[in-house]
């Protein structure tokens, strides 16, 4: 049986990625846990993949995720290595819902972009 984690618990640094969808990743446990902006409020604010597998939705971090440091301010971006490890693991997830194979058609999810 696979060891049950509480991803919400977890502190958690995240740095930018500069994507405009995939907007923090941060290196935990050696994997890389990834937010997805959502188009809120029509979808939860986050889903939140870890090493491109869908992990679950988070409508409220600062509730949900308290252990979260999602304050980056001038914490250094991902290095352009990083961002294509990342981005490359996410590619096809950016509308919500395509992790399940259910890619939303609405306007914001349609103009969404890795790059």
């Amino acid at each position: 049986m696979a060891e049950r984690v509480d991803y919400l618990t977890r502190p958690v640094r995240w740095r930018r990625t500069d994507a405009p969808v995939f907007v923090y990743a941060a290196r935990v446990d050696d994997a890389w846990w990834v937010l997805r902006r959502n188009g809120f409020p029509d979808h939860p604010l986050f889903t939140l993949f870890v090493d491109g597998v869908v992990a679950g939705d988070v409508e409220d971090v600062r509730t949900r995720a308290p252990a979260w440091d999602l304050e980056v301010g001038d914490r250094q971006a991902l290095t352009d290595e990083q961002r294509g490890e990342v981005l490359t693991s996410l590619r096809g997830l950016g509308p919500y819902g395509s992790e399940v194979g259910q890619p939303c058609d609405g306007d914001w999810c349609q103009c969404v972009s890795l790059t």
